[in-house]
């Protein structure tokens, strides 16, 4: 497809605008002016509507096509949310700082501290703060406050405990506020190795993380009593919320054992996900690190007015700007409400209703490493597929032929030739039937013709890439 660059015809107009009637302003120096007319395309409207109509018929998402991707929930986002996003466009919450603003800023104010509200219900928290912008934003944020608890307690402490299976941003937040970090493995049983874990702890243990149910899409039946035994040399236990959609209204992490928890709100509450974000990552603590939340906190006086706290000694300070991201807590907000508390429950039911649907009909075709009931995702292995010289990268691209996104691949690293799959809530059976159909045809060509998963994708503009080479010898196309 030509660049909008090569379509130029030189005087091409697309529309003719009328003489201005007002005094012209003074020219710039000689210096800012340019020697001639700027080098921009020049098309009729036609051109320019077919161009960028062509471009976004390439475009993937959650509206085109089924997304299936593992540990990221991908599902559709219903477009209500954003008209209710849209109503707050007006009322940015940054003018409750200003003077006298708080009373221009009352609605947004109550929206926030009601989601706030609604995700100490959810999380089981005494408290949340709905700063953070990203996950593991929320990751770094919770693990601050878990360095600033010790350190008001004078607790020496120095690690942090995370199972191998966990995503990479675990280690890496704990890292970046100064823990080293401690990995115990995963066990036949597919959870984190309690034998393992036991012999790890000691008094200088800051924080265990865990993601619950894991990136296997595995509940831990253990995991009262790994809370527990943290809590017994001083630890505090961290719940990454990147798969609370699994567990909504079926527990909340707080009733078991965990101090801190983030919440991807594009991932479990009906925001966007993808291209980088937006996206938010509120923290709920329990009410014993409520003095170290970031600042500003709101405040409901007993008047029903809201107010904001703007000092605490013992707060870890700002971490984004006021609340974050607040066009995705008002789509979140909005969601909670429409769909309610049943509403919620029956997201966590379907989503593990679903991606167990997907793992019955392709486990006899695909290894399954832990073989046992899932959660709201499943994680095959293409080692079977492998005998033929077929890797999950292949699977992957024959998928985009058959008109779907790939699955996640290649995680999570303890699986080798890792598949995870995620359908979510929002899929009905028909669309899960026909990427199960293209799943069992990538197997049963994996043998008949591996050649033919070797030259997908090839529906494509552009077909395979050397991805290594790519990175490597990195180019840069002006035009």
């Amino acid at each position: 497809m030509e660049l909008i660059f090569e379509k130029s015809a030189r005087d091409r107009q697309g529309v003719r605008l009328p003489a201005g009637d007002v005094p012209a302003a003074a020219p710039l120096p000689g210096e800012f002016l340019r020697a001639g007319p700027a080098a921009l395309p020049e098309l009729s409207e036609l051109d320019v509507v077919r161009h960028f109509t062509l471009l976004s018929r390439r475009n993937v998402g959650v509206d085109t096509t089924f997304y299936p991707l593992g540990s990221c929930t991908m599902k559709y986002n219903g477009k209500a949310m954003e008209d209710a996003a849209k109503l707050f466009a007006p009322f940015h919450p940054m003018t409750a700082l200003l003077p006298g603003g708080e009373t221009f800023s009352q609605g947004t104010l109550e929206m926030l501290h009601q989601l706030g509200r609604q995700l100490e219900e959810i999380t089981g928290m005494d408290a949340v703060s709905c700063q953070p912008m990203a996950g593991a934003h929320g990751e770094m944020t919770g693990i601050m406050l878990i360095a600033a608890y010790h350190k008001a307690k004078g607790h020496r402490k120095r690690y942090v405990v995370v199972p191998d299976s966990s995503r990479g941003t675990n280690p890496a937040s704990a890292a970046m506020v100064g823990y080293e970090i401690v990995t115990i493995p995963t066990a036949p049983y597919g959870d984190m190795d309690l034998d393992a874990f036991k012999a790890a702890l000691n008094d200088e243990v800051a924080a265990v993380m865990l993601t619950c149910p894991n990136t296997l899409g595995l509940f831990n039946p253990h995991i009262k009593e790994i809370c527990d035994l943290a809590h017994g040399v001083g630890a505090l236990v961290y719940y990454d919320g990147a798969n609370l959609n699994a567990i909504l209204g079926q527990l909340r992490p707080g009733d078991v054992g965990f101090d801190v928890v983030h919440v991807n709100l594009h991932k479990t509450f009906g925001t966007p996900h993808g291209s980088g974000g937006p996206g938010a990552g509120p923290v709920g603590v329990k009410k014993a690190l409520i003095p170290f939340l970031p600042l500003p906190r709101i405040l409901r006086e007993e008047n029903g007015r809201f107010t904001l706290l703007t000092d605490h000694p013992e707060s870890i300070g700002r971490t984004a700007n006021f609340f974050g991201n607040f066009g995705v807590i008002a789509r979140a907000y909005a969601y909670i409400l429409m769909l309610g508390r049943e509403g919620l429950i029956e997201v966590s039911e379907r989503a593990v209703l679903n991606a167990n649907y997907v793992m019955s009909r392709l486990k006899d075709l695909y290894d399954l490493p832990y073989d046992q009931t899932c959660m709201h995702e499943c994680v095959f292995s293409a080692g079977r597929q492998m005998l033929h010289d077929v890797h999950a990268i292949d699977i992957a691209k024959f998928l985009i032929d058959k008109g779907f996104h790939p699955p996640t691949v290649y995680f999570p690293m303890i699986v080798k030739e890792a598949i995870m799959i995620e359908p979510t809530e929002t899929e009905n059976k028909e669309t899960l039937d026909a990427f199960i159909g293209a799943m069992r045809e990538a197997a049963e060509l994996a043998v008949k013709d591996p050649g033919a998963l070797k030259r997908a994708p090839v529906t494509t503009p552009i077909s395979r890439l050397d991805e290594t080479k790519a990175a490597r010898e990195q180019k840069v196309c002006i035009s």
